[in-house]
């Protein structure tokens, strides 16, 4: 367990930002071969497709659970090669962070501790399925963040007075 944390014997001291990592895991996991053992045989590259998302929410007091979920599909012309859903998880602690800072906790901090452990699950379940590893590319989580935040401004109703 990580922890990031300060103690003290003020009262200061204790409203420092807490930050816990209480547990990360695979929620989901689904791989298909659905060509075996032809699919094997055939030499050509395939065309990957990687489809993501992320999703947090509140457990409890200062408890939240953020989830990386990702599909990635590789074929060769109209066959399948292989096809792996997989859902990275963890439940943090968050104590002490201003409420308009949270979001941006939840979206950028939590997924970029998250994805590493989905990285290697999914590059660790292609190898297990008999093929060469595949690694997801880096994802910024920052830039994510700030494109959902203007899309959501954008499709606020404007509220006007007259």
């Amino acid at each position: 367990m990580l922890r990031f944390y300060f103690q003290g014997d003020t009262m200061a001291d204790q409203q420092q930002p807490v930050f816990n990592i209480e547990k990360l895991f695979v929620k989901d996991l689904s791989v298909e071969v659905p060509n075996a053992p032809d699919i094997y045989l055939d030499r050509e590259a395939p065309q990957i497709d990687v489809n993501m998302s992320t999703e947090s929410r509140a457990l409890g007091e200062d408890l939240y659970h953020t989830g990386i979920t990702v599909t990635v599909t590789a074929q060769i012309g109209d066959k399948t090669m292989f096809l792996v859903e997989c859902t990275q998880a963890g439940i943090f602690r968050i104590q002490n962070v201003p409420q308009d800072q949270l979001p941006m906790v939840l979206g950028i901090g939590c997924p970029n501790i998250v994805f590493p452990y989905l990285r290697e699950t999914v590059s660790d379940v292609v190898i297990r399925a008999g093929f060469p590893p595949l690694l997801l590319n880096p994802v910024n989580f920052e830039s994510l963040f700030l494109q959902q935040q203007q899309a959501q401004k954008e499709q606020a109703p404007s509220t006007q007075t007259h």
